[in-house]
């Protein structure tokens, strides 16, 4: 019998997409610009990562990114198993998916204008093993999935808390940690802004819970929007109390044992309430500006990330600027007009290829 398509998970990804598309356009700098001073600074810069001991909406945006990943896999998997395909073929297919999502993301940072560079904090790169990790135990019971998951946030407070490595003995402080000592090691640098390379160990909780979120959508359980909102805020409760109670900070940028289950609570939730409104009380209207590019979102953010970032976004911007130059815009409007043309037409090229029923997959 074939699978449903689940079309919360069609919007979430586009979500996502959306709100990264909008941000590599430089909609979020024009409006942070915009309300500097104002009361609603305190809104629009919700759009950019906390710099260090805190959660703001922007950092759960790379912890739902990796947690719809896990729950596409699901039912990619499941597709397979229904169409005969044997675990080694499905091996192949997701040992190769990660070493093109490896290569990507190595991609993305490897072209700078004073050399080329090799950085491994990309959420492609990132996502490339923990993609793998949760296929490789994806067919092992639940239980025994979220005591690996525990595991792994055990190993990531043990490296940082027992490694007691000159220079680098201090677990949640910039540029003092465990994981900048291993980027030392693997990148021979340290990241600016405090992002480590291991992060793909503590953040591989998200691509399997949504891995298992998505065997729960599957299943015959009539109460899975009722499990999401309890593990969801069960989550919630872990992450935040280790951070109160000064066990274990919120750090998005290290990815501490706390931003992990407090990032994947608001995740679960997220899938929860978008599952009960979309897929159970069937309100599908309006979907479409995110389905079509959640439906091409590796396309759509190779294309953002690499030709916008270097060659796109600057040439529009010389066409639209150099319009409203003529009819003496402001330059703030120029700024705000500029980004929503770059989205729109993005959004129109994702358009084409759905049209087309073009569909770029790894």
């Amino acid at each position: 019998m074939q699978q449903k398509r689940l079309l919360s998970l069609d919007f979430l990804r586009g979500l996502i997409m959306v709100f990264l598309a909008l941000e590599a356009a430089g909609l979020y700098r024009v409006l942070n610009d915009a309300a500097d001073g104002s009361w609603w600074y305190n809104i629009t810069v919700q759009f950019k990562h906390h710099p260090w001991n805190g959660l703001r909406f922007w950092d759960l945006i790379q912890p739902g990114f990796m947690f719809i990943a896990g729950t596409a896999m699901a039912y990619s998997l499941k597709k397979q198993q229904q169409n005969g395909v044997p675990w080694t073929q499905s091996f192949r297919k997701a040992l190769k998916r990660s070493g093109w999502l490896f290569f990507w993301g190595v991609l993305n940072y490897a072209v700078k204008k004073d050399g080329l560079a090799f950085e491994l904090w990309n959420v492609l790169t990132q996502l490339s093993f923990t993609l793998l990790l949760a296929f490789l135990i994806f067919h092992l019971s639940a239980k025994t999935q979220i005591a690996i998951c525990a595991g792994l946030l055990l190993l990531t407070e043990i490296l940082y808390r027992f490694t007691h490595i000159p220079g680098f003995d201090q677990p949640f402080v910039n540029g003092h940690n465990f994981g900048n000592y291993v980027d030392l090691l693997l990148m021979n640098k340290i990241n600016s802004g405090g992002w480590v390379a291991i992060n793909c160990i503590p953040t591989a909780v998200h691509t399997i819970a949504g891995a298992l979120a998505g065997k729960l959508l599957q299943s015959e359980s009539t109460r899975k929007t009722r499990q999401l909102l309890i593990w969801g805020l069960g989550c919630l409760v872990v992450g935040f109390g280790l951070d109160w109670l000064h066990i274990t900070p919120i750090i998005k940028r290290i990815a501490t044992t706390s931003f992990t289950m407090a990032s994947l609570g608001w995740c679960l939730l997220a899938l929860a309430a978008c599952y009960w409104w979309i897929d159970i009380r069937n309100h599908r209207k309006h979907l479409l500006l995110f389905t079509v590019v959640g439906m091409n979102s590796i396309f759509i953010y190779l294309f953002f990330e690499i030709v916008g970032g270097r060659w796109f976004n600057g040439y529009v911007g010389a066409v639209t600027n150099g319009l409203m130059e003529m009819a003496h815009f402001p330059e703030l409007l120029m700024r705000l007009i500029t980004s929503l043309v770059i989205f729109g037409l993005e959004w129109w090229l994702c358009y084409y290829l759905y049209k087309k029923k073009i569909f770029f997959k790894l």
